[in-house]
């Protein structure tokens, strides 16, 4: 459920609604009584990806990497390439 911003068109009080998209805007200012509140149209608070499993390199399988490198050419392994 999405959280609404109101403004009073009277008094100017500002406030936060935690509201299911079908409920009926809330019209009367718990500050003033005036049937003058407002929704307010705001930029919401955006996308966030959290935490693992969101990123390209978390779904890397570490053995097709190792697998794909070429072998070491050296004789003691201990290459510098």
């Amino acid at each position: 459920m999405p959280t609404y911003q109101y403004r009073c068109s009277s008094c100017s009080h500002e406030l936060e609604a935690f509201q299911s998209m079908n409920d009926e805007p809330l019209t009367v200012c718990p500050e003033c009584g005036a049937e003058q509140l407002k929704r307010v149209i705001s930029a919401g608070g955006g996308f966030m990806l959290k935490g693992s499993g969101f990123y390209n390199t978390d779904y890397k399988n570490a053995s097709k990497s190792q697998a794909a490198a070429p072998p070491c050419a050296c004789a003691n392994g201990a290459c510098n390439l």
